[in-house]
């Protein structure tokens, strides 16, 4: 029988997998000259924040209590990540006409309206996050999102119930 890969191995990949976003993030912006609404810009956050747990606990390679804490941080963070995707998603097959209106870029929010309004507004989604500006294998970007998450989501609970 095959051997499990470690804990260590697991947070490497994990870490990786969130570079390998990230990177895939900077040729859409970079190189495509996409513009992320403000659902893109929310997921990236936490699959920023959740990577760098994984990073952490590959680096630290701790015992098991500590690779726990280390695990469920990186799925909280994947888990937020995961909502906030699942409604990107639920935006964009929206018919037409319940499309939320388009609303002020995220500068201009972050620069006028308190922090708690601009969070409300953003993770609301407006009409600018139902467009689907790319697709790659038949999966808009807030699918292919929903799936990292997922996929990380499951990585991270495994690691907290192994032995």
């Amino acid at each position: 029988m095959k051997q499990l890969p470690s804990p260590r191995t697991c947070n490497w990949l994990l870490a990786g997998l969130c570079i390998l976003a990230l990177i895939m993030v900077y040729y859409l912006d970079g190189i495509l000259g996409l513009e992320p609404c403000p659902l893109c810009m929310t997921q990236r956050v936490f699959v920023v924040a959740s990577g760098a747990f994984s990073l952490f606990a590959a680096i630290h390679a701790p015992a098991v209590f500590g690779r726990r804490v280390y695990a469920s941080l990186a799925a909280l963070f994947a888990a937020g990540g995961w909502a906030v995707a699942a409604r990107h998603v639920w935006i964009q097959y929206l018919p037409p006409e319940q499309v939320p209106a388009c609303g002020p870029g995220l500068q201009y929010m972050l620069e006028t309206l308190p922090f708690s309004e601009t969070l409300q507004l953003v993770l609301m989604g407006d009409g600018n996050c139902a467009e689907v500006m790319w697709t790659f294998l038949g999966l808009s970007i807030p699918e292919q999102a929903l799936l990292l998450f997922s996929a990380m989501l499951i990585a991270n609970f495994w690691q907290v119930w192994r032995k």
